[in-house]
């Protein structure tokens, strides 16, 4: 936490808009075999949570985790990978099993498979999916990119987010370091008639460690295209001192409530270490409070 924060200094509307963002601040977890056990333990029933799907692992566990934790009190939305999805068959049996477990949130999202599994190559696909088998959902996230995708033109991400839209209630943006670029990300979404409420994505307080044995669990193929997407992290988690989410989170803050973007809270990304980083987020709290 940065000196101005610590003589509490930071002005009193920053103050409120930090702490609201803090209070609602979503975790997204990973579909280890430990992580219902970490979650019981030191997640609070009213932390809002997402369940990755992993293309080793298929949308089997992530889909078993989140019911699970429904089921203990949680709201849990379980990704669901448009390319490992084989028909609209299947994508109606996973709408029913999700409806039928109390689960009423989820996350679409396109996935890093080379080839789809079958006809739904993307996100927006897998909503329309959804819409023509009249299946609904109370809360629908979607991706975004403040920094691009490395595969698809800026163009063809900001006209598929406006696709996407209409179809979602929330967007959560991918990891992004850099407070200006996400700034000027939302603004522009804003300005060209996008008006989801933002999440900006951001990691929780892990060690690097910790990220290392992530990504070996993730299997060969998947490790690799994780620790590429990974790498402006791991930068930062190698020089001296290793990575804070702090400073990020500070830079951010004035944006929240400002009539120029929609940002509106924090999308934790835990990697599962889920003890530090519900300490490190009341500890914030302490301090606003």
């Amino acid at each position: 936490m940065t000196l101005a924060t610590q003589k509490g200094v930071l002005p009193r509307n920053a103050k409120a808009a930090l702490a609201h963002a803090l209070r609602t601040a979503t975790y997204e977890v990973l579909p280890f075999k430990s992580a219902e056990e970490k979650v019981l333990a030191h997640v609070p029933t009213d932390v809002a949570l997402t369940v990755t799907t992993t293309e080793a692992k298929g949308l089997g566990p992530t889909i078993a985790l989140a019911t699970s934790l429904t089921k203990q009190g949680y709201r849990a939305a379980p990704h669901i990978a448009a390319r490992l999805v084989r028909d609209q068959a299947h994508l109606v049996d996973i709408a029913r099993q999700l409806s039928d477990s109390g689960v009423d949130r989820l996350f679409c999202i396109g996935g890093d498979a080379a080839e789809p599994a079958g006809e739904f190559p993307d996100a927006l696909s897998l909503l329309q999916g959804l819409q023509a088998a009249g299946h609904s959902f109370s809360w629908v996230g979607i991706g975004g990119y403040p920094e691009g995708h490395g595969l698809i033109g800026d163009e063809l991400i900001e006209q598929a987010l406006k696709d996407k839209a209409s179809h979602a209630t929330q967007a959560i943006t991918q990891l992004c370091f850099d407070a200006g670029t996400t700034l000027q990300w939302a603004r522009s979404m804003h300005a060209s008639g996008i008006t989801l409420p933002i999440r900006v994505g951001i990691p929780g307080a892990i060690s690097r460690q910790k990220l290392i044995r992530v990504s070996a669990s993730l299997g060969l193929g998947q490790s690799a295209r994780f620790l590429k997407k990974q790498q402006n992290m791991l930068r930062r988690f190698f020089l001296p001192g290793g990575y804070s989410p702090n400073r990020l989170v500070e830079k951010l803050t004035p944006a929240f409530g400002q009539n120029d973007n929609n940002l509106q809270g924090f999308h934790v990304f835990t990697f599962n270490d889920l003890d530090s980083t519900e300490a490190w987020r009341q500890a914030w709290l302490a301090r606003l409070s």
